[in-house]
C-alpha cells in the first residue's frame, strides 16, 4: 500500500492543564474516506483543530504530503491543501451565499480554477445555486451545511476534514448530504476525514474507521469489520439498549409468572 497522504503519529494536545489528546496516531490514504467515531468529549475536534493548524500539540507530528505540518498557522495549512468544515456549520450569516464561496477561495489566486470549483459547488448543491444572493444566515441548517461543505470545497482541498456532518439534521437530510460526500470522493477524488458521532452513517461513508475514548484511540480497522463488530454495535450503533431493553421485559415476564 502507498504512504499515507496524512499519518498522525503519537500527538498530544492540551486544553490548559488537561491533556484532550493522547498519543493519538492514525493514517488517512489519498482517495479514502476516515471516520472518526467516539462520543461526546472523546478528543475528535480537538484533534481536527491540531490538524488544521488551530492548536498546536505539545509532542508528536503531523506529516501531510511527506511533510512535518506541526505548528504551521491555520491558513498555512490551507495552502497545503488541508481544509476543515467545522461542527456547527459557522458560516458568515451576514454574507451571501457567493460572498460566503468567495472566503473559501480567499487565499487562491487562480480565477479560472475558482471559478470552476464554484460551478462544481452549484452542480453537487443546485439549493445554492439558486440562492447565491441570499443571506446564509435566512438559510436552512441543511443548507447552511451544503454552503459550509461548498465553501471548503471552493479551497481547492487535497483532504477535507468535517466535524460533525450531521449534527443537528434529520435523518433525510444526513442520508442526502452524506451520499453526496460519497460521489465527492468517488468523482472528484476528495480525500476525507470525517468525525461523526452517527456511527452508521459514518462508516457506510468510510472505508476505514478509528474509535476515539478520552482522547485515545481504542479501536481501529475497515468500516465493514467495525460494523461487525460486537463493541461497535452495543455502544455506537443502538444494538446495547434494544438488548437492555429486552434484558427487562424478560425479568418482568419472569417476576409475572
Amino acid at each position: 500500500m502507498s504512504e499515507p497522504i496524512l499519518k498522525i503519529r503519537n500527538i498530544e494536545s492540551f486544553y490548559g492543564p488537561i491533556m484532550a489528546i493522547r498519543g493519538v496516531s492514525l493514517d488517512v490514504h489519498e482517495g479514502k474516506i476516515v471516520s472518526i467515531l467516539g462520543a461526546n468529549g472523546a478528543g475528535k475536534t480537538t484533534l481536527m483543530k491540531t490538524v488544521s493548524g488551530v492548536m498546536e500539540p505539545e509532542k508528536g507530528k503531523i506529516m501531510f504530503a511527506g511533510e512535518e505540518i506541526q505548528g504551521l498557522e491555520p491558513h498555512q495549512v490551507v495552502n497545503r491543501g488541508i481544509v476543515q468544515v467545522p461542527e456547527g456549520r459557522e458560516v458568515f450569516p451576514l454574507l451571501t451565499v457567493d460572498e460566503n464561496l468567495s472566503l473559501g477561495a480567499y487565499t487562491r489566486k487562480d480565477q479560472v480554477g475558482i471559478k470552476r470549483d464554484r460551478e462544481m459547488v452549484f452542480d453537487y448543491f443546485p439549493i445554492l445555486a439558486e440562492r447565491r444572493g441570499q443571506e446564509a444566515g435566512t438559510l436552512s441548517g441543511g443548507q447552511q451545511q451544503m454552503l459550509a461543505i461548498g465553501r471548503g470545497l471552493m479551497g481547492n482541498p487535497k483532504i477535507m476534514l468535517l466535524d460533525e456532518p450531521s449534527l443537528g439534521l434529520s435523518p433525510l437530510l444526513v442520508q442526502q448530504i452524506f451520499g453526496i460526500l460519497k460521489r465527492l470522493n468517488d468523482e472528484q477524488g476528495i480525500t476525507m476525514m470525517v468525525v461523526e458521532q452517527n456511527a452508521s452513517a459514518a462508516l457506510e461513508l468510510a472505508t476505514h474507521g478509528y474509535v476515539m475514548e478520552v482522547g485515545r484511540i481504542v479501536m481501529d480497522g475497515t468500516a465493514e469489520s467495525l460494523m461487525k463488530s460486537e463493541d461497535i454495535q452495543n455502544f455506537y450503533l443502538g444494538v446495547q439498549e434494544e438488548g437492555a431493553r429486552e434484558e427487562r421485559r424478560w425479568k418482568r415476564r419472569k417476576t409475572w409468572r
